[in-house]
């Protein structure tokens, strides 16, 4: 038997010649976050099991369901291609779990994706393609322990691949280990000053822990390397900046960034819909004018009401198409009551009763928002709230939702409640010169002293004397 291909990981895989350089650089393109994935794409005819599955993947990256209708056609040639490999091919094992992910992965199964994903990296390694697919099936469920058990087999046998350190860096923030976040990091960043996912990593633990304008000045100098990056990953670091100048009431510097880095790179990934959705949503919250943009975003959602691939893509399509007052907004909202409908009534978690129990209140705290209806907002959010987590997405990502129902007991007049969640925020964010000033409008409508908006002030603390 001739030596099998290995890819720059040193795993084993069935493809030669042109074939193999394309998964080559799908492997380091899809770990790095850049644009090489898109070679293999040149090889579509190309017979191997490892081309196929790397088509399929693609495909499916698109989260809609016409995605897992080409991915189906890629994942057929790759199971022919399996059943004609001898079972002694030392890609045999590999290849088999990994087209049975993603063929889980195409069916809905992410459960099942997520386990083999997991057998995948404790009998290699090194295979930093299953742990990055495995930490998106494990992110998508809102299981940030599962992202984190991912990433440890790797910490000795890939430790000098700087990709590797920036994946268990972003399972460690997300577990809210920020210390052993920020660690991995700055190696993975030391090792390649331009490595995303380790900026982004550090960017969420600087959010976490309210360093705002360290934050904004570490993106700052990172964004000169964002420009060859895939659309998702460059229009996301910018997200995250643009973030950091919200909370500084750096309103202008921020819708700048919207329309110049973040919309309009691609505007069919579904991906950059929802950062483009949530940065509009945020500025709005925080007072800023942002005209005639959400129509433009809701030109690009009204393909996707009858998605429902994943709850939290749903929930912010539903948001923008609501905002720009448009009649597939309802359309859309039909379609994940009968997503909620046809879920399983065994409790226990799992995305079939997410969609019931979490995402559907919420979509209709969503609308209600929308339209102004700040009392249904208020109790169909904090409803979803609890357990929002099981939709997916980050921490960073999810406060919106917090933020919409924030608003929402505000503006409904429900002080006290407002009050409990706002200062508790702002506990955690004393930079923020956003929740102080949310904050201090809140205290004077509750008779209280404006001092106790600011963290910061020692003398909030002391007695009111009348």
């Amino acid at each position: 038997m001739a030596t099998p291909r290995r890819d720059p990981l040193g795993q084993p895989h069935d493809a030669h010649g042109r074939a193999a350089e394309a998964v080559d650089d799908f492997v380091l393109g899809f770990i790095a976050c850049d644009l090489r994935v898109i070679h293999v794409l040149d090889e579509q005819d190309d017979a191997s099991a490892t081309v196929q599955i790397c088509l399929a993947m693609l495909h499916l990256f698109a989260e809609s369901p016409a995605g897992a209708l080409q991915a189906r056609l890629h994942l057929s040639r790759a199971q022919a291609a399996l059943a004609a490999m001898s079972p002694s091919h030392p890609a045999h094992d590999r290849l088999t779990r990994w087209a049975a992910a993603t063929q889980a992965w195409c069916n809905g199964d992410t459960a099942q994706a997520l386990a083999l994903h997991e057998t995948q990296v404790r009998r290699y390694p090194r295979d930093l393609l299953a742990l990055k697919l495995g930490q998106y099936h494990a992110f998508n469920r809102g299981d940030a322990p599962a992202m984190l058990r991912l990433a440890l087999p790797g910490l000795d046998a890939a430790a000098d691949v700087p990709q590797l350190h920036g994946m268990a860096a972003f399972a460690y923030e997300q577990c809210h280990f920020l210390d052993a976040a920020e660690v991995h990091a700055r190696q993975a960043l030391a090792m390649r000053r331009d490595e995303p996912w380790a900026q982004h990593a550090l960017a969420h633990v600087m959010l976490a822990r309210g360093e705002l304008h360290a934050g904004s000045r570490f993106l700052a100098e990172m964004s000169d390397g964002w420009s060859g990056l895939n659309s998702f990953m460059r229009t996301h670091n910018w997200w995250h900046l643009a973030l950091f100048l919200i909370e500084q009431d750096h309103l202008d510097e921020a819708l700048s960034l919207y329309d110049r880095e973040v919309w309009g790179v691609d505007t069919s990934c579904s991906q950059d819909q929802v950062n483009a959705v949530s940065l509009l949503a945020r500025l709005e919250l925080a007072g800023a004018e942002v005209g005639e943009r959400w129509q433009n975003v809701a030109d690009h959602l009204v393909t996707r009401t009858a998605d429902q691939v994943l709850p939290f893509l749903d929930m912010q399509y539903l948001y923008g198409l609501a905002r720009a007052a448009r009649p597939e907004a309802e359309t859309l909202l039909q379609h994940v009551a009968r997503r909620a409908q046809s879920a399983s009534s065994v409790s226990g978690g799992g995305s079939d009763t997410v969609w019931r129990e979490v995402a559907q209140p919420a979509c209709l705290g969503l609308a209600a928002h929308a339209r102004g209806d700040m009392r249904e907002a208020a109790t169909q959010l904090g409803i979803a709230l609890p357990r929002l987590q099981e939709i997916g997405g980050s921490h960073a990502q999810r406060e919106l939702f917090e933020q919409l129902h924030l608003d929402a007991l505000l503006r409904a007049g429900s002080l006290a409640g407002a009050q409990n969640l706002l200062q508790q925020r702002l506990a955690l964010q004393p930079e923020s010169v956003r929740l102080r000033k949310q904050a201090r409008r809140l205290y004077a409508a509750l008779a209280l002293p404006a001092t106790l908006a600011d963290p910061r002030d020692v003398t909030a603390a002391e007695p009111v004397r009348r």
